[in-house]
């Protein structure tokens, strides 16, 4: 299969091909992040800070609803790469097609049911009387986009399994100045509100899907020949579900904690969510690289795993770990000396009550990054090997830290802190448990290839 913009993660020095590959998808996210970042910071300062607050609340619906149909698109990318690594032109193509036809179910039932449960999940999260309506308006528009996130996340998934990471960083950069400029748009000359930023994501996203799957059909030769292969089969499509539906399964179960941790962080008022969100918006510019490092790891697993190149992933982990714990000591003294001036960003100059709550949750979760870095490592690696439902038995420690750190803030003394602590103590148990069967499971394929 020629692949004149792909990378062979099969052969080279595993910190190389991981660094190579994964640069682009850095950039990518921090492009991606970028325009969140400026998202939230023309709510908070053009808008006002209860419309912050009820966008930052939908978070945790967000990470449930769409983390799924993101988690199930990762999913199914991975025989793709399989597929790439093995030299099998045709076995892509019809893990394509296949794929094609799932992701157009799946959006379709998400759409439906995600926008007609906006309302209740929203109440059920004990979102504030004050921001509901805002929060209603806004999650219910990205709802209604979801077949937007299904395209990006499919399309973007099929490039990077061929090993090109470069295109869809490329095209994502496009999306997210788009996003940038319609956020403007549609909150100053068109003063839509939260609904404006939630129509210029929906928008911005559609475009950057559109531009990679117009590349993978006419720039490249990945689907040339594909004649006869468009149609449903149900063993190609049993496989796509068989890891892509646990790894959906994976990010939802997560979500719930996150869900049960936002309902924790609503009963401390709205200066605590204003503060969380604005913190956590912080958070995850920084720690979006380490997720781009692990994407890249699942490819390289994935790959690595249909040339059953055993050796390559324990190879390729130890460079990862490498990699992602020099960044976090980086990114720790960033935030170390940082905090203040990122939170001033987004809330505005003051030190009110938001603000400081801001700052002291970017103190102690920084500390910590290096397990969330770690976790990247090692769970992508079982999810490139097709491992996803262990990905999600991870994501069940997700949801036991957050549920813990919820306690912590609603029943203890400690408060706040509970709430800045849990997604820490989600990462730890879910690291722990990916250790375990990342050993394991490396071991079994060794011992069966070597009787083989």
């Amino acid at each position: 299969m020629a692949r004149t913009t792909a990378m062979d993660l099969t052969k080279g020095r595993p910190i190389r091909q991981i660094l190579l590959f994964s640069l682009p998808l850095v950039a990518g996210t921090l492009f991606q992040q970028l325009y969140s970042f400026v998202d939230t910071i023309m709510v908070g300062r053009l808008i006002g800070e209860d419309a912050l607050a009820a966008v930052g609340t939908t978070y945790s619906l967000h990470f449930l609803t769409l983390g799924f149909v993101q988690g199930a698109c990762v999913g199914f990318a991975i025989p793709l790469a399989q597929a790439i690594g093995a030299q099998d032109a045709r076995g892509f193509r019809r893990y394509f097609w296949n794929g094609v036809w799932l992701c157009t179910a799946l959006a379709a039932v998400m759409t439906a049911l995600t926008f007609a449960l906006a309302g209740p999940l929203l109440t059920l999260i004990q979102t504030p009387a004050e921001i509901f309506a805002d929060a209603r308006r806004y999650i219910g528009i990205i709802f209604l986009g979801i077949p937007a996130t299904v395209l990006y996340n499919f399309s973007a998934g099929a490039l990077r399994a061929s090993g090109d990471s470069r295109r869809p960083t490329l095209f994502l950069l496009v999306s997210s100045l788009l996003n940038i400029l319609l956020d403007y748009v549609f909150i100053v000359p068109i003063p839509l509100g939260v609904a404006g930023a939630a129509l210029a994501t929906v928008l911005s996203q559609l475009v950057s899907g559109l531009l990679n799957l117009f590349w993978l059909a006419a720039k490249t030769d990945l689907l040339a020949g594909s004649a006869g292969l468009r149609g449903f089969s149900r063993p190609h499509a049993a496989k796509l579900c068989v890891i892509g539906f646990p790894m959906g399964f994976e990010y939802s179960v997560s979500a719930i904690g996150a869900v049960v941790l936002q309902g924790a962080i609503n009963s401390l008022g709205t200066a605590a969510i204003a503060g969380q969100t604005a913190g956590e918006k912080i958070r995850q510019m920084f720690t979006l690289p380490m997720e781009s490092v692990g994407m890249g790891m699942a490819t390289y697993s994935g790959q690595n795993d249909g040339a059953r190149r055993y050796d390559r992933i324990r190879a390729g982990i130890k460079a990862g770990l490498c990699i992602q714990w020099i960044y976090c000591a980086a990114a720790w003294a960033a935030l170390f000396f940082g905090k203040r001036p990122f939170t001033a960003l987004v809330l505005g100059p003051g030190e009110g009550e938001a603000a400081a709550l801001s700052v002291q949750y970017l103190a102690i979760i920084s500390t910590l990054f290096c397990i969330h870095g770690s976790l990247m490592i090692f769970r992508n690696t079982l999810q490139g090997m097709g491992y996803s439902l262990h990905a999600v038995l991870s994501g069940v420690g997700e949801l036991l830290g957050r549920a813990l750190g919820s306690t912590l803030a609603v029943a203890t003394p400690l408060g706040f802190v509970g709430v800045c602590l849990a997604n820490p103590l989600a990462w730890g148990l879910a690291l722990c448990y990916c250790i375990g069967m990342t050993t394991h499971f490396l071991r079994r394929r060794e011992s069966a290839a070597q009787t083989s």
